[in-house]
């Protein structure tokens, strides 16, 4: 049996995070690695990897020091889904196959519950199903009493779902050379090729059987669902500190928290976790890190900085700010006094606009999402939910209230005049002072 990562796509709605997701570094390791680990955990060892031009360099530099396992690499020149990532693959796809979004992240059980379904070898697909409670943007089953697939509604609108059972990619397939027929079959204008091919299969009497799943689950759709990714893998986290970690006797370190090598924390600085830092970071003089957070390698958070609730990525340096409920990707900088605003006067849910639509993000407290490679000046302040794209800066004393996009800068119009300086400083009254002080 294999595993089939599908790592071709590109993600339309995480601005201004540019990295694919399967790429986001949690606990040291990028998300691919984390994902392969635990389909290793259920008993897989070889895997099928489809990606782009883009990302497949970083791919191979990520499974080549990987054991024990062997990973086939396909390439995806274009992102046009799922059925056009298994046509660019065709030559791997034989066998038994698990096909899977890399981007979701589930405990090992998801692997183990479909793989014993599958066993008892009664339908020709099996597919994952997890019941929200509220609306999620993907695909909806409909079953039948025996928990067979009927139809599957791609992104149906709010309201108009067929059921409270969404898809999870974590596809079987007994036939794979099956599948790709029915691929090759389906005419339609919108990105559901896949969907389609499994309807169509349904209709001329293939069974798929829908395997309910109750487990964790987290997808990441929009940048927000980082959060709930970090939190899981920090609550699946063993406290370690490095032999190499730097900590002084003043610091104060309490919960489940990971330091890893030459890490160095400073004099009267607090860490309460669950947090992780990651190698050769610095947490300077009295700062306090909080509540689920998760700062990168070579990062810098300087004196007096509060970090709460936030992911950070590597190469990021701080001082004297406030970083509440955010989201900061590598080679950022915010210099002294800066805040990052994450709780609203009328402390309603904050809402982000993606595309046209302005979409509820679920969190009362949120704050900036930033790109990589961003400058924050002095005493610059963002308001909850301001996201600012890549390589862009905010000038100081800047109160960002609107999303910034790439490569653009934020300044204050100029408030004061320049004129020629004609005081001229009385020494000798200066020197009487000092020697009353």
């Amino acid at each position: 049996m294999k595993g089939v990562f599908l790592c071709g796509g590109r993600g339309k709605r995480m601005f201004p995070i540019t990295e694919d997701k399967f790429l986001l570094d949690f606990l040291g390791q990028s998300l691919l690695e984390h994902q392969i680990k635990v389909a290793c955990e259920a008993g897989l060892s070889r895997f099928v990897i489809i990606g782009n031009p883009e990302n497949m360099a970083k791919i191979k530099q990520i499974t080549q020091k990987i054991p024990g396992i062997k990973i086939d690499l396909a390439l995806q020149k274009e992102s046009s889904g799922i059925a056009d990532a298994l046509k660019s693959a065709e030559s791997f796809l034989h066998g038994q196959l698990l096909v899977i979004n890399p981007n979701d992240v589930f405990a090992s059980s998801a692997y183990i519950k479909i793989i014993a379904e599958a066993a008892k070898a009664t339908a020709t697909s099996y597919i994952l199903g997890y019941q929200v409670q509220k609306y999620f943007p993907g695909g909806y089953l409909q079953i039948n009493s025996q928990n067979e697939l009927l139809h599957i509604m791609e992104k149906p609108k709010p309201g108009e779902e067929p059921s409270n059972l969404v898809n999870i990619l974590i596809h079987y397939h007994n036939n794979p050379e099956e599948l790709l027929h029915y691929i090759e079959t389906v005419q339609t204008i919108r990105d559901d090729v896949y969907e389609h091919a499994l309807d169509n299969m349904v209709k001329a009497g293939h069974k798929i059987k829908v395997v309910s799943y109750d487990n964790f689950w987290a997808p990441i759709k929009y940048p927000w669902h980082i959060f709930k990714v970090m939190e899981y893998f920090l609550d699946n986290a063993q406290p370690h500190r490095s032999p190499s970690a730097q900590i002084s006797e003043k610091a104060n370190i309490e919960g489940k928290v990971v330091l890893s090598d030459n890490v160095k924390v400073l004099e009267n600085a607090v860490i309460r976790g669950p947090v992780y830092i990651g190698a050769n970071s610095i947490i300077g003089n009295n700062v306090l890190v909080r509540d689920y957070s998760h700062i990168g390698s070579n990062s810098v958070v300087g004196y007096s900085t509060e970090v709460k609730h936030s992911y950070i990525g590597n190469h990021c340096w701080f001082h004297s700010n406030y970083i509440g409920d955010s989201i900061i990707d590598d080679n950022c900088s915010l210099g002294a006094g800066t805040v990052l605003a994450n709780f609203r006067l009328d402390e309603r849910n904050i809402h982000i606009k993606i595309g046209d639509s302005l979409v509820d993000t679920g969190y009362d407290k949120l704050g900036a999402i930033v790109g990589r490679g961003c400058r924050i000046g002095t005493n610059a302040s963002l308001m909850p939910g301001v996201r600012v794209g890549p390589d862009s800066s905010v000038g100081p004393q800047v109160c960002l209230r609107q999303d910034l996009e790439a490569n653009k800068i934020a300044l204050l119009e100029p408030r004061y005049q320049v004129y020629d300086n004609e005081a001229r400083l009385d020494e000798v009254k200066r020197q009487k002072l000092l020697k009353r002080l």
